[in-house]
């Protein structure tokens, strides 16, 4: 066992993750010109195994993101081991709050893969562009097609089939190019059912069906300008959740922009893009499919966001820059209703959101200068204004007498880092400094139970800003054949936000054990590590592999919840004219640094063994690849330290996948 263990931990040494590459930005002004705001290139939205992943599993597979899974559908991603009130989660730029006070809607779940281009990952203070954060930000970039491709009209269809929750998926895009209009849209459907564990036992209230469909018009306005109106719609409707005890009837989502891009050809400013936007979100959780509750409760929520944001990039020499400044006007409504079990007799009706109104406005810079072929010094900074009011303060007052109805908050954020190439290595060093102000939550929820240690919760709005300190590092070897890096970040931060038990109040919920206040610890640190590998044993056969560590601890050197534990994944990829072949292992080391103080116990070790091939093909003139493959083949049982209730993943699981590109 000792040797096997050894085994995996050698295997464990890299997996090439780009989740926190961001993209080439396209020129949509230009006939398939490119403005290079970011010089690295960002791969397509799949991962080593699948070609046909989610939004979610695509994410997974970044090393610094982790997720809080309470079922198959909507995982809460975890940037840094953090949880998304410290992390600026946004789609191209725009603000996006969810309306479940459970957290079963975050941002990742209004968007498909298919109307994706890429994904920005930033981490700590690098993230502050996009508004104040700690743990930093994650932007999800709509698909943008150029105008004047040589190729008028064209698409993609994808189809496929997932035998373990009969998961049936069809993903289709398409877009029209001339010199002067732009028009692309797509559409994707999932329907699953309930899945099964590693012991072939159903899991009940796992499935979910979704349906997102997009649309973007863009017309070009002089050769060097642009136009350009999208919307997304997005509709999820009986979606289990096993982790809870209820589940989600119905949620819907819309969200539009317009926006208007400048290109300049001579002096300091390149680029002028500026964008106005709209979104409102309606989610509805109910028990109406769990009898064996004795008393029915609804929790309906609402979510609506105007915004704007504008953005320039400036270039002279070596010194490049960029300017946004971010604006939105957000309110937040939710409620709780409980029934007896004749639901035409309702009992109590309370705002666990008291319609909270949240105005936000930042201006942010990234500064860079190139000292020499080898060496890069970046600045940064943002400074950001935040408001709230509560409509209906009474609430708050229940358990904090004369609370703040309106509070004003000031965010400031620094960041540097050097950067320096030496030979075959690249190394750098980066500090931040940054503010985050209490999320609706936190600061004016009223008895938002959490099933995960059993207690409701009670926000407080005169909470303090947490205040972040961080260091980073990172190192890295490159040959012809061998990729090497490894990377650290540690966080220092005051006024750490959590859940306390409070002496006063009774549950209002009958499956709750008590009462906790959102409170502010003296301080708590978090301390992350990577190591990244890729080796090309030969040219058709490669092989890639990560081991992250992640450690957490409170002001009194107890473990913080959610941290993960010692984790690898390790694959090998084969390619032979137009077959591919692929198998990954990927896993957790047993969870000891649990926190039993905020619900957790102890998490045993996993290991997961995947596989899939493809095929590339022709269909007439439409170029199609094939997959099938196998995820968790030896169908072993298992539960992480993130499955909320400790649920047991999916078992083994035959996917495969059709794709068609014209």
């Amino acid at each position: 066992m000792k040797k096997l263990s050894l085994v995996l931990f050698i295997l464990s040494l890299g997996l090439d993750v780009n989740g926190q590459i961001a993209p080439v930005k396209r020129d949509t002004t230009r006939r398939l010109g490119e403005v290079k705001v970011d010089a690295t290139v960002k791969r397509k939205i799949e991962n080593d195994m699948k070609m046909a992943v989610s939004v979610d599993e695509f994410l997974a597979s970044s090393d610094n993101i982790s997720f809080i899974k309470r079922g198959a559908y909507a995982w809460e991603p975890l940037l840094n081991n953090m949880s998304t009130e410290r992390s600026t989660i946004t789609i191209d730029g725009m603000h996006i709050f969810g309306a479940c006070t459970d957290k079963m809607d975050p941002i990742t779940s209004y968007v498909e893969t298919n109307n994706l281009s890429s994904i920005d990952i930033k981490s700590g203070q690098e993230g502050n562009m996009h508004g104040a954060t700690v743990a930093g930000s994650i932007d999800l970039k709509r698909r943008s097609t150029p105008f004047g491709l040589q190729q008028k009209v064209g698409g993609a269809y994808q189809t496929g089939f997932e035998f373990n929750n009969k998961q049936a998926f069809n993903l289709g895009n398409l877009f029209y190019s001339t010199d002067n209009f732009v028009a692309d849209g797509s559409i994707a459907f999932r329907k699953a059912g309930n899945y099964y564990d590693g012991n072939n036992k159903e899991v009940l209230h796992s499935q979910y069906n979704k349906l997102n469909a997009s649309l973007g018009l863009a017309y070009k306005t002089s050769p060097l300008s642009a136009i350009r109106v999208d919307a997304i719609f997005d509709r999820a409707k009986d979606v289990g959740f096993p982790a809870l005890p209820m589940d989600l009837w119905l949620s819907r989502a819309i969200i539009t922009s317009a926006s208007y891009k400048q290109l300049f050809e001579e002096g300091l400013v390149k680029v002028w893009d500026t964008k106005v936007y709209f979104n409102a979100v309606e989610h509805y959780m109910d028990d109406t499919t769990r009898p064996e509750n004795l008393v029915h409760m609804d929790m309906p929520g609402w979510s609506t966001t105007y915004g704007l944001v504008s953005k320039i990039n400036l270039k002279k020499d070596r010194y490049s820059s960029e300017v946004q400044f971010n604006a939105y006007d957000n309110l937040s409504i939710a409620e709780m209703r409980m029934y007896p079990q004749d639901r035409s007799k309702q009992t109590m009706f309370a705002y666990s959101w008291p319609w909270v109104t949240t105005r936000f406005a930042s201006i942010a810079m990234n500064n860079s200068w190139e000292i020499s072929e080898r060496s890069k010094v970046n600045l940064g900074g943002s400074l950001g204004w935040n408001y709230n009011y509560s409509k209906y303060v009474e609430f708050n007052w229940i358990f904090h007498p004369g609370a703040s109805q309106k509070k004003n908050r000031w965010l400031p954020g620094l960041h540097a880092s050097y950067e320096l190439s030496l030979n075959q290595f690249d190394i750098s060093l980066g500090t931040g400094f940054g503010h985050r102000a209490p999320s609706v939550s936190e600061a004016y929820g009223y008895y938002i139970y959490n099933s995960f240690d059993r207690y409701d919760y009670i926000g407080n709005p005169d909470l303090k800003n947490e205040i972040s300190y961080e260091g980073n590092a990172s190192v890295g070897f490159k040959t012809e054949k061998l990729s090497i890096a490894a990377k650290v970040n540690y966080f220092y931060i005051n006024n750490y936000i959590i859940g306390r038990i409070l002496s006063l109040g009774s549950p209002m919920n009958y499956q709750s054990v008590g009462v906790k206040g959102y409170t502010s610890l003296k301080y708590a640190t978090l301390f992350n590590t990577a190591i990244n590998v890729d080796y090309k044993i030969l040219d058709n056969l490669h092989w890639k592999g990560v081991l992250t560590y992640a450690r957490g601890k409170d002001d009194e050197g107890g473990n913080l919840p959610f941290i993960r534990p010692l984790s690898y994944q390790t694959s090998l990829h084969y390619g032979y004219k137009r077959l591919g072949l692929r198998t990954s292992l990927n896993g957790d080391f047993a969870q000891t640094n649990y926190s039993p103080a905020y619900g957790e116990d102890q998490t045993a070790s996993y290991k997961i063994w995947n596989l899939s091939a493809d095929y590339s093909f022709s269909l007439g003139k439409f170029k199609s690849v094939f997959q099938v493959g196998a995820e968790n083949l030896l169908n072993e049982y298992y539960s992480t330290y993130a499955d909320w209730g400790n649920i047991p993943r999916m078992g083994r699981n035959i996917f495969t996948s059709l794709k068609v590109n014209f």
